[in-house]
């Protein structure tokens, strides 16, 4: 039986072909996934580890909460504890470390970096051995600062050279002293590092006096443990926690770790929809295959061989298959490892160099998942052809489905759609937190039962071809009869491109419906003409509020400033605004009281008023960071969302609580309104600074816009990879089934039929069976679009359903084109079957 399986995959290697694409284009997808995830980890791991040769132990400040009803304050890192750090024993020196944002303009005033890789920190000393200098000395006062050599190269600036930099808003013009060269991970992927003095830093970075971390470098024979221990002793334990290098490089894996683990898992998702979708391809090719065999199979069975040895064969078969396609996936899914590192580099995303990294665990994976698939594909056929019995299959007699079988087949399909159905209604009745799970088990369970299903609704769908179908004559009539001759054919290869569909027109919908939302929001919820905020989103200075202020044409401005409060005993972030503007700036809806700001009155959104079962003249006490407590006034409820939300109070109320008070940004209104002139005049008083935007509703739209886009087109690229399997596993199907049909086509081209017509018949039947796919799996993605939406507008108010018509019809169109592409091949094929063979073909 070995022998016969192995002989079988050997006389049908031209067939097998598609299945061990399929296969093997999942396998590359995942062996590739693994194998990128892997290399990028590995080189952000080595490169973060070197930052910490250098820190033997790192002194960090303790945050612990303060009893009672105050909000817990972090402990400053003052010069005496660096200092007692230093003395300790076995302790050769201590560094004092300051970080921040600070983003530095190119000469072209254009931003270097990422906005959220634009670094700063300080330069301890006149040689720091952290920032190896490659030329010019140390800054030594605030007109001076060193930048990393990979941005001088990239921006192209020198020694001498004058730079324009921001931390918190206002621009500064200090003079590169040095340039340094740096391990950093963050400048490795294309960011920027830029350098001051320690003071500098610390007045910048609001540390005045103190640091943000204290390293402590090990004399010579002194162990990290040891020292540690030391430092324990010495250093008070309630302010202060200590943490060894080895530690931090340990805990700085991890973190890349788990940060690669949900690109990982994201990618691996996709590969699993494309091996899922494989499968019909293989069970298809297994099904046809074991049919065309049904009397050497029989013949077998009468000359002795058992049920299970019959289904033995056809899983050694697919074994074989599996291997393969498992052995070309992971060769391929090498390629795409490397391929994906150097797309990331063509885009700008830089990574630290290192090997490509092919560990054992993506070899056994890539071959596991070849294997298995294929093998689990392919069981349920050579089941069904082990249980022929012997005498019926050798006389052709061929064991079509009982009606008692089509019964069965119906009614579990009908069970399971109409519980994935009820299952998905009812989510979308729950809490968008609560409800994401039960929408998951519905939509498994509804697209379980359009796939059972999918034979029985394959008849009347294409039944309603059948007048387009008509104009082409006897062509167009047999291309129907063909499409529905074997109605569980046509569903699993209709099936494979009805996921792909489902999926991506759900995303289109979801995310064209979340735009539309996210405008309504920010049209109804702010009057303001610009909101200005940093690029990173970090604090801004309150500077930058004062400047806008005194502009030209400027009629109305509010910073929002955050602050955080104890509130019953639990913490809540409060949003200070200027009181008397507020009201012009926003348009907020209020449900209960009325919309004012100012003295010890606030305003509450609907969630929290919930909470804490407040309404229009409720009082409550908030406990500020600095131990103080005030009595407030609830003068109105409103409903929040995802610009505004939470306790919206007076600035000159928090701000007197706050140790270093910034905006997140700033609502300005000016008298012309939203124009050019305005935005260039806002701009140039702010000193054309690259870290601040300054941006209006359509610019914010914009900027929600290009983020759904290129989601959308990530999915979209991903999702290729499974309709491209779907693709093959038509041409497959189609492929087969010229050769099932080889007796027919000859006697149609016996008696008439020319190879145009043949050609024209084969392309017609693979449109109509795409185009059925096509059909299922956009009117599946509008159901789930809805429903994922129905789920998000719990919370958020102004969601709303949009269709993108458009876009479907480009997705119906695409699985048409599909279904021609696909037919090519097979189409080609059929028309060149010689007559007479065919017509004595067995």
């Amino acid at each position: 039986m070995f022998r016969t399986a192995l002989r079988n995959v050997l006389a049908h290697k031209a067939r097998l072909l598609m299945t061990v694409l399929a296969v093997m284009l999942g396998v590359a997808f995942v062996s590739g996934t693994l194998v990128f995830t892997n290399t990028v980890s590995d080189a952000y791991q080595k490169s973060s580890a070197k930052g910490f040769d250098r820190v033997d132990v790192a002194v960090r400040p303790e945050y612990q909460h303060s009893k009672g009803n105050r909000v817990g304050r972090t402990p400053e890192l003052t010069r005496a504890l660096l200092d007692k750090a230093a003395e300790v024993p076995g302790a050769a020196s201590a560094t004092g470390v300051v970080t921040g944002f600070t983003a530095l303009a190119g000469k072209d005033g254009k931003l270097v970096g990422g906005d959220w890789q634009s670094a700063g920190g300080n330069y301890w000393g006149t040689k720091d051995p952290r920032y190896p200098l490659v030329s010019g000395h140390a800054p030594r006062n605030s007109h001076e600062v060193a930048i990393d050599s990979a941005t001088a190269e990239r921006a192209g600036y020198r020694v001498g050279d004058t730079v324009r930099l921001s931390v918190d808003g206002p621009v500064l013009t200090p003079t590169v002293s040095g340039i340094f060269t740096t391990d950093d991970g963050n400048v490795a992927a294309g960011g920027s590092l830029t350098l001051f003095d320690t003071a500098t830093a610390q007045t910048l970075f609001g540390k005045k006096g103190t640091y943000d971390e204290i390293d402590v470098q090990a004399a010579a024979g002194t162990s990290q443990t040891a020292l540690k221990a030391e430092l324990d002793k010495a250093l008070p334990a309630k302010l202060v926690e200590t943490t060894t290098g080895k530690q931090l490089a340990d805990d700085q894996a991890e973190a890349i770790s788990s940060s690669m683990s949900s690109l990982k898992q994201g990618l691996l998702v996709f590969a699993g929809i494309a091996l899922f979708v494989g499968t019909f391809i293989i069970a298809n090719t297994f099904t046809m295959l074991v049919a065309q065999r049904t009397r050497e199979l029989a013949l077998l069975r009468a000359v002795g061989a058992s049920r299970r040895q019959v289904t033995r064969s056809v899983l050694i078969e697919a074994f074989a298959v599996g291997a393969v396609a498992g052995v070309a996936g992971l060769a391929a899914g090498v390629g795409i490892g490397a391929g994906l590192r150097s797309l990331l580099g063509s885009f700008g995303a830089n990574m630290p160099d290192g090997p490509l990294v092919i560990s054992p665990g993506t070899v056994v994976t890539a071959l596991a998942v070849g294997i298995l698939i294929t093998m689990l594909a392919a069981w349920l056929p050579g089941r069904r052809a082990a249980k022929i019995p012997p005498v019926a299959a050798m006389g052709s007699v061929h064991a079509k489905a009982t009606a008692k079988s089509l019964v069965l087949r119906n009614t579990l399909g009908s069970l399971f759609a109409a519980a994935g159905v009820a299952v998905v209604l009812a989510a979308t009745r729950m809490n968008a937190d609560t409800g994401q799970g039960a929408m998951g088990i519905g939509a498994v369970l509804l697209i379980i039962g359009v796939f059972v299903l999918t034979p029985l609704l394959s008849r009347p769908l294409i039944a309603a071809a059948a007048p387009v179908l008509r104009a082409f004559g006897v062509s167009g009539k047999l291309a129907r009869q063909n499409s529905v001759r074997n109605p569980r054919r046509t569903a699993a290869t209709a099936s494979a491109l009805m996921i792909g569909l489902t999926l991506i027109t759900g995303m289109t919908v979801m995310a064209g419906s979340l735009q539309t939302s996210i405008d309504k929001m920010a049209s109804s919820a702010i009057r303001a003409d610009y909101v200005v905020s940093m690029a990173n989103r970090g604090p801004l200075s309150p500077d930058v509020e004062k400047k806008i202020a005194s502009a030209d044409g400027v009629t109305a401005s509010s910073p929002l400033r955050n602050g955080e409060s104890r509130v019953d005993g639990g913490t809540e972030y409060l949003t200070g605004v200027d009181g008397a503007t507020i009201g012009e700036l926003t348009d907020l809806k209020v449900t209960d009281g009325s919309f004012t700001v100012g003295g010890t009155r606030v305003v509450v959104d609907e969630d929290r008023a919930k909470e804490y079962g407040w309404k229009a003249g409720s009082r409550f006490t908030a406990h500020f960071e600095d131990g103080k407590a005030q009595r407030l006034t609830v003068a109105g409820v409103y409903e929040g969302n995802d610009m505004l939300n939470g306790i919206i109070l007076d600035n000159k109320v928090l701000t007197p609580h706050l140790s270093d008070p910034a905006d997140m940004q700033v609502m300005v209104k000016t008298a012309d309104g939203a124009s050019g002139a305005a935005k260039d005049r806002l701009e140039k008083v702010l000193g054309s600074n690259p870290a601040i935007r300054v941006q209006d509703k359509q610019d914010i739209s914009d900027d929600i816009a290009q983020m759904f886009t290129l989601m959308l087109n990530m999915v979209y690229g991903l999702l290729g990879m499974a309709v491209i399997v779907a693709v093959l596993g038509v041409i497959n199907t189609l492929a087969m089934s010229v050769f099932e049909r080889a007796q027919e086509i000859g006697m149609l081209r016996a008696i008439g039929l020319d190879r145009s017509a043949v050609k024209r018949m084969v392309r017609l039947e693979s449109l109509v069976i795409s185009l059925f796919g096509g059909v299922l799996g956009i009117g599946l993605g509008v159901f789930f679009g809805w429903a994922a939406g129905e789920l998000l507008g719990t919370k958020m108010p102004t969601y709303e359903l949009v269709l993108p018509w458009g876009r479907m019809a480009v997705f119906l169109l695409l699985a048409g084109v599909v279904g021609v592409l696909a037919a090519l091949w097979p189409a080609r094929r059929a028309a060149r079957l010689n007559m007479l063979t065919a017509i004595t073909a067995e």
